[in-house]
Formats: structure tokens, C-alpha cells, sequence
């Protein structure tokens, strides 16, 4: 993660969302693609959606980019005991501490605790995306869970792979550096997922249209 990516989200705009959601809020890049961010949905309680991918967590919970703590609050509320969210943003922390659950300021990219042992990490809401460059990802990823742990990733609708420097936009206006970003579909994050020690065991769809994957690690 750049330094301009985890400024991005840990400070402004975006980490005042956190505590008071806002809408219009996106990234963009140069040529005119964006992508919500759902602040409010991300805010709220677990939908429907989301407990489609919390019936499949195994052992030790992982949340990277956990923002506001949503996932880590039903994890925690089911009476799981081993989770952890973890989010540049020292709000999002905050808020998901507030809501009940354990977190920590961290990026995926930094020492994390218990390294290796993790039995489900989660990649919800976008954040295949983070330092955009999905295969290192992966990789970091399959190092933080055990030899059969579980990836479960939400990923874009369509059969997309691509990498873009975006901002963070409140409305038409940039309220953040550029900063690397990335979008793939099922296909793609299958496609790279094998090269980096992952093997797909499941596809599935939500009712509202979210799309997830979930990865095998490969021992």
C-alpha cells in the first residue's frame, strides 16, 4: 500500500464517513470510471448478502479493510470469539471497536498477528482492490492464513482485470491523492489466484447482485 493510498483512507473525508456516513462518495480516475462507495450499506448492520459469506467463515476470522465493522460485529454477535478486523483507518477502528468487535490499525501489508494461522480471511466490499496489484494480495493473503485456509472475495459482476490510479470524490470533487486501484471479476481472480497458492472452491451470487468467490489455499 502506498503512502498515498493510506492516507487516502485514513484521514479527510473518507475517515469522517466513518462516523458520519455521506453519500456521492466514489473513486474515480482520469477517464471517467468510478466506483461507489456505499458508506451507508458499509455502515449498517450485515445484510443478507454479507451473511451469505459469514455462513462460510471456518476458525479464525480475518477482515481486511474491515471499515466500519459490520462483518466483524455479526461474526462477533454469532459468538465467534477469534476475529479480527484490521483498516488503515484509525476511525473505522474505532467504530468497529465501539460496535463490539476487536480491530487493529493495520494494513494488510504490515506484521499482523498470527501470521499463517488464520482459517478465513475475508476480502469484502471491493478490497481485491487494495495496493492494486491483486497478485501480491493474494500472495500477502496466503501467508496470513493456515495451509487449508479459506479466502472469501467479493468481486466486480462482470469478467473485468483491471488496474487504475484513482481518487477518492465527494461528488465531481477530488478530496484525496491518486493512489493504484484495482477491479477483477470471478475469472480474472481465479485466473491469478492459482499462481499464487489458491485453488476456487465456490462461486456464488446475492439476491441484490454481489458477487463473491471463495479460495482454497493450496497446501
Amino acid at each position: 500500500m502506498t503512502a498515498h493510498e493510506h492516507q487516502a483512507w485514513s484521514s479527510g473525508t473518507y475517515a469522517q464517513a466513518m462516523h458520519v456516513p455521506q453519500h456521492g462518495l466514489s473513486l474515480r480516475d482520469a477517464e471517467g470510471w468510478h466506483f461507489p462507495l456505499d458508506l451507508e450499506r458499509w455502515c449498517a448492520r450485515a445484510d443478507e448478502a454479507d451473511r451469505t459469506v459469514l455462513r462460510r467463515c471456518t476458525g479464525r476470522v480475518l477482515d481486511i479493510g474491515c471499515g466500519a465493522g459490520r462483518l466483524v460485529e455479526a461474526l462477533t454477535g454469532r459468538g465467534r470469539r477469534q476475529v479480527l478486523g484490521i483498516d488503515v483507518c484509525p476511525s473505522a477502528v474505532i467504530t468497529t471497536v465501539c460496535r463490539g468487535g476487536s480491530a487493529m490499525s493495520r494494513s494488510v501489508f504490515d506484521p499482523l498477528p498470527d501470521e499463517g494461522r488464520w482459517g478465513t480471511a475475508l476480502l469484502i466490499d471491493g478490497n481485491i482492490g487494495i495496493g492494486g496489484d491483486p497478485r501480491r494480495l493474494l500472495r500477502r493473503v496466503r501467508n496470513l492464513v493456515h495451509r487449508e485456509g479459506l479466502l472469501l472475495v467479493e468481486v466486480a459482476s462482470t469478467d473485468v482485470d483491471e488496474r487504475r490510479r484513482v481518487r477518492i470524490h465527494a461528488g465531481q470533487r477530488p478530496v484525496s491523492a491518486v493512489f493504484p486501484w484495482a477491479t477483477v471479476g470471478a475469472a480474472a481472480l481465479n485466473r491469478q489466484a492459482a499462481l499464487e497458492g489458491w485453488t476456487e472452491v465456490e462461486r456464488w451470487s446475492s439476491a441484490g447482485g454481489r458477487h463473491f468467490v471463495a479460495l482454497r489455499a493450496c497446501r
